[in-house]
């Protein structure tokens, strides 16, 4: 494994990236997908190795103490693998995302204009705990045609290694050079990267909102990501009982730890007294710690009192708030209000309330009687994600290969000179869209 000692090293390793990335934006489809069967079967063959590397991560992280949340998300057991290797060859199953054109038109007779899809170059991807995004991240950079540098937390480094070392070595026997895929492991060299504007074209963190942060007031380059997970499932008054229970536990208990599942409960005041209850019984009876405002209160007395603070705390926990709404209007003026645009939903069988909803909710996502936690690059069908974006322009939500493309503008022409196209006698263009 390279470790890099000083900024002039990084510089050198980023540069070696950008020249195998270069050449790699030129491989056709193919070539691609024969590199991501050898990474998912370099990954296969090394499976004990990067599970017992990742069980001395977690026993050191232990030791020191971690977040129950960062140790979930830390964890990488057999399944997880398993899923993360499936992740790579449905990548190789996707339609190629490179060389679309997007545009085909004749300016005038013998001036054609496309527009093609393009890799973006290199990526620069710095994440917190969880390992398995080192396989999807790289699995979706190599069939968008990009190099990457994976800076994993501390927490995650002997995974993280034995993971790249295993798709280095899958690598190796491809047309993709290895040096397209780089891993470092000091905090040192994450500043490092983020000064790499000259040779990084886009940053994509994971991690804490502060961690995100912390990232974005420290680069000159794009940086692709979300702040935080709060995500929120409203109860309408036209809700199916049993329907909300079943969903409002799963978006909780699912895995807890994800920046897709709810962190606030928000119920209709004309079947709260109904249903509150029933999903507090539901939910306790799996060690969900239940926190309501004073509406909730009244009605589920032996709870915690909610403060202000809980309406805005990604927990990634065992931990829910609950409140109590007197419209869809309050409980969309409550999630726009507090919510990160993330990923929100309403249980009810009142369409015209679905389309409000779907229409006000200021959110990547916005569902409608499912779980929050399908909020997902694999489960969208993306193969994999290399993260979420809650930012307003696109891309948002999961982003897959259509987040990691641009596009250029090719233009052939015949000694066609734009002095012909102005003045008096100006030649008009045809404009003609070709297929």
């Amino acid at each position: 494994m390279t470790i890099i000692k000083d900024a002039s090293g990084l510089i050198a390793i980023a540069q070696q990236t950008r020249a195998s990335a270069s050449k790699l934006a030129l491989l056709d489809t193919e070539a691609k997908n024969q590199a991501l069967e050898a990474i998912a079967q370099a990954l296969e063959l090394a499976k004990l190795d990067i599970i017992q590397a990742n069980i001395a991560d977690c026993q050191a992280a232990d030791a020191q103490g971690i977040a129950k949340p960062l140790y979930k998300r830390l964890q990488l057991d057999e399944h997880k693998l398993r899923d993360a290797i499936a992740g790579v060859r449905d990548v190789a199953k996707l339609a190629d995302a490179v060389g679309q054109v997007q545009i085909h038109r004749e300016l005038d007779t013998g001036l054609v204009l496309k527009r093609i899809t393009c890799p973006l170059g290199v990526l620069g991807i710095i994440f917190e705990a969880r390992p398995e995004a080192a396989i999807q991240i790289v699995s979706l950079a190599i069939k968008s045609g990009n190099g990457v540098i994976l800076k994993g937390g501390k927490e995650a480094i002997r995974s993280c290694e034995a993971i790249v070392k295993a798709i280095k070595q899958g690598l190796s026997q491809t047309a993709v050079n290895s040096d397209a895929v780089q891993l470092l492991t000091t905090r040192e060299e994450t500043l490092e990267l983020l000064n790499l504007d000259k040779y990084v074209d886009l940053i994509i963190p994971r991690g804490s909102n502060s961690f995100v942060q912390f990232v974005q007031d420290n680069t000159r380059i794009p940086v692709l990501g979300h702040a935080e997970g709060i995500c929120h499932l409203y109860i309408d008054k036209a809700a199916d009982i049993a329907k909300a229970i079943k969903v409002t536990v799963d978006a909780k208990i699912q895995y807890a730890a994800a920046c897709n599942a709810i962190e606030t409960l928000l119920i209709h005041q004309s079947i709260a007294v109904d249903i509150l209850p029933k999903i507090a019984e539901a939910l306790q009876k799996v060690d969900v710690e239940l926190k309501g405002d004073q509406r909730t209160l009244e009605i589920l007395p032996n709870i915690a009192k909610a403060t202000d603070t809980d309406w805005e705390t990604e927990y990634s926990d065992l931990i829910l708030a609950l409140k109590v709404v007197d419209s869809i209007e309050e409980a969309i003026a409550h999630i726009n209000e507090y919510g990160s645009r993330h990923t929100e939903a309403i249980i009810t069988e009142d369409l015209a309330a679905v389309e409000t909803f779907f229409g006000l909710v200021n959110a990547a996502g916005v569902f409608h009687n499912c779980s929050t936690r399908f909020a997902d690059g694999f489960r969208y069908g993306f193969g994999a994600e290399v993260g979420i974006s809650t930012q307003q322009m696109p891309p948002r939500g999961p982003v897959g290969l259509e987040g990691l493309i641009t596009y250029k503008y090719q233009m052939t022409g015949n000694g066609h000179i734009v002095a012909t196209y102005t003045g008096e006698n100006a030649k008009s263009f045809t404009h003609q869209e070709l297929g």
